[in-house]
């Protein structure tokens, strides 16, 4: 070094001085790595980032076959020949009171038209509305105690998917999204695929993701062909000049994110998530190149079961690429356009059954083929069962004290009964199973504590089940 040259430089003249000034070089150049440290934790991770579970789980994702508006247990899958015997009768005292919305109080029970048969080798009883269901009861457990707390639509509906039975609580859709995190990048983790008929009386509260960031909230589908637009790329625009747009759009949000903002937070991710989903979502979506005996099987191309079918066989796909929740909704609109019997069963849920019943077995039939069954958490039911009585001579109110559901598949011990109502089908009497244990037994085989997977809201750690749950342990394995 010169020192005519740099005039105001200092020159190390001594070891000391050398040794002085190298150590605060090599101060600098620890400074330097360790805020580059810190840059590197405080750069965002995705919080849909896969995640370890709390414990050894049986199910990757699940698949809810929501029957809205309440389905008949009386005249699905739990068979009472006394209400048949009572028919016409006032109801016999002994077996209690139950409240209604529109029944009178004189009014008759109502036995049912359907009829009964034992099936597979567990001999279970399955009403002839699901004769293809039927066919795969050996791999399902039916549920025939559970109960809620609500007999209105919008109060039940919102307990079936978030525990309580007022809207802005998370579903459990959500929850599970939250706990487990995306096995796919290029696919939304949570799907909702409702009935083409129209909304529910809960609305899209019911589905979403209340308290939780909104990066766990759903993505909804659309009915018909095209569930999600604009997939395509426009052909003058290649995917190169496309990723360079989004990347800008993205660095320009950034630019001015706030970090507290989530709903900024979940608009970028979906952003993120529509460009990875226009490389590889339209192959997933696209029914036309599936087999002619995978389509034959699901009922696709047949007017009464086309549209139902076509969404189940998209459920499976999108199991079968990382999607952790589906939920498949038949039901929509006004009234008896849901399985909301009030003014006569027999044709509603004659229409009801036949639109579900082949896409519901063909789904747990291909899933089982494919290896995806042991995996793939299947679950049906509605917000509530329909009344013991009559009303107005054909049909059947809400009753949210006794009613069906069932699951399959996700580690479920299939070919099996579980709990029971009454003669008459009024309360659950046998091991009776509130939502709150439907959802404990979702998270347990999912890998999930009902305990553990909690998020603080309004001064305390919420969970789905609310206070507590219990596992349904007779048919978990």
């Amino acid at each position: 070094m010169f020192p005519e040259q740099f005039p105001h430089s200092k020159v190390t003249r001594t070891r000391r001085e050398f040794v002085r000034d190298a150590c605060c070089g090599f101060g600098g150049l620890a400074l330097a790595s360790l805020l580059h440290d810190e840059q590197l934790r405080a750069a965002p991770i995705s919080p849909l980032m896969s995640k370890q579970a709390h414990h050894a789980a049986k199910a990757k994702s699940v698949i809810f076959l929501f029957m809205a508006g309440g389905p008949s247990h009386l005249e699905t899958f739990d068979p009472k020949p006394l209400l048949n015997k009572l028919n016409g009768q006032v109801r016999p005292a002994e077996f209690g009171d139950a409240k209604y919305q529109f029944i009178q109080r004189d009014a008759r029970l109502l036995g049912t038209n359907r009829t009964f048969q034992k099936y597979g080798e567990s001999g279970i009883e399955v009403s002839d509305l699901f004769p293809n269901v039927a066919t795969c009861i050996d791999d399902i457990a039916v549920l025939r105690s559970c109960h809620g707390d609500m007999v209105v639509h919008s109060a039940a509906q919102y307990e079936l998917f978030s525990g309580r039975t007022t809207p802005g609580f998370p579903s459990m859709g959500s929850w599970i999204l939250y706990g487990l995190g995306s096995e796919s990048q290029s696919l939304p983790a949570y799907v909702m695929m409702p009935d083409p008929k129209g909304a529910l009386e809960a609305g899209q509260p019911m589905y979403m993701n209340g308290f939780l960031p909104a990066i766990y909230q759903p993505t909804m589908f659309r009915p018909g062909e095209r569930p999600v637009l604009n997939l395509d790329l426009p052909p003058h625009v290649s995917a190169n000049q496309r990723k360079r747009t989004l990347q800008f759009i993205r660095d320009l949000n950034e630019s001015t994110l706030d970090p507290a903002d989530e709903e900024f937070h979940a608009r970028i991710n979906a952003y993120d998530v529509a460009f990875r989903m226009q490389s590889e979502a339209p192959e997933i979506l696209d029914l036309s190149k599936e087999p002619q005996e995978t389509l034959d099987l699901y009922g696709i191309g047949t007017e009464t079961t086309n549209d139902y079918g076509r969404r189940c066989l998209l459920a499976r796909k999108l199991v079968e690429n990382g999607v952790r929740f589906v939920c498949v909704v038949s039901g929509g609109g006004a009234g008896n356009l849901q399985w909301d019997a009030h003014g006569d069963i027999e044709e509603n849920h004659l229409r009801k059954a036949s639109e579900t019943d082949q896409p519901i077995a063909a789904l747990l039939k291909d899933l089982k083929r494919r290896g995806m069954l042991d995996s793939t958490l299947v679950v049906w039911g509605g917000e509530f069962g329909r009344s013991p009585e009559a009303e107005g001579g054909k049909g059947r109110d809400h009753h949210n004290l006794g009613f069906s559901m069932w699951m399959a598949g996700g580690g479920v011990k299939g070919g099996q009964v579980v709990g029971a109502t009454d003669a008459i089908g009024l309360h659950a009497i046998e091991r009776p199973y509130h939502f709150r244990d439907i959802h404990a037994t979702i998270l347990h085989q999912l890998g999930l504590d009902q305990h553990q997977l909690t998020y603080p809201h309004l001064g305390r750690n919420e969970r789905l089940t609310f206070v507590e749950g219990k596992i349904i342990r007779e048919i978990v394995e």
